[in-house]
């Protein structure tokens, strides 16, 4: 028996929001007070890696169609791809800040991948909404990031990339197969789940 669509978001929700409040705490503190116990400096690179690789299996158990393989796929990808190489930044590995550019990128082909696999508009039911909210702030997020590479040490842009990380959690924690969004459900969508 394979679980609701929403059980495998909200599992996902928790450790983007367990890497979303590591942020946040590395902002408030800063960086110096943040890595004075080395393995801090690995917890939320290496939670985002291990992200991208739990989503290999959902991607192969856990989708209905192509779009939905290709989506879960590429979010794989590009989540493995970012926590590496912050990995390898933090343990001095990878010396070129160029390599900071995974995070826009992954933010960039998120955003996008979330809004091509939605089939539905809008207001279809909350979880078609959600997708396309969630679309469109990684799309918009994909700036902060991509503003850290040019000023990695701003505390505002480091709590801004936090605070987005955190509100697309909150948005997966909201996640429901078939429910209403603002008192609307389409009459296509079905009976709502709950």
């Amino acid at each position: 028996m394979l679980p609701h669509a929403e059980m495998v978001h909200w599992a996902f929700a928790a450790g983007i929001l367990l890497v979303g409040l590591c942020l946040l705490c590395e902002a408030i503190v800063g960086q110096e007070v943040w890595r004075m116990r080395p393995w801090r400096k690995y917890l939320w690179p290496g939670l985002a890696f291990g992200m991208g690789v739990l989503l290999w299996p959902v991607m192969a158990f856990f989708t209905n169609s192509s779009i939905h393989m290709y989506a879960h796929g590429s979010w794989a990808e590009v989540l493995m791809l970012a926590g590496g190489a912050e990995l390898g930044l933090v343990h001095g590995r990878l010396k070129s800040r160029a390599w900071r550019l995974t995070w826009p990128l992954a933010f960039a082909v998120t955003g996008l991948a979330f809004i091509v696999h939605e089939q539905n508009p809008w207001f279809f039911a909350r979880s078609a909404f959600l997708h396309h909210l969630l679309g469109w702030t990684f799309l918009l997020g994909a700036l902060v990031p991509l503003a850290l590479v040019w000023r990695p040490r701003s505390a505002t842009l480091q709590a801004c990339m936090a605070l987005t990380i955190v509100a697309v959690s909150v948005m997966l924690f909201a996640d429901r197969d078939v429910a209403a969004v603002f008192g609307h459900l389409s009459p296509l969508a079905g009976p709502a789940h709950r």
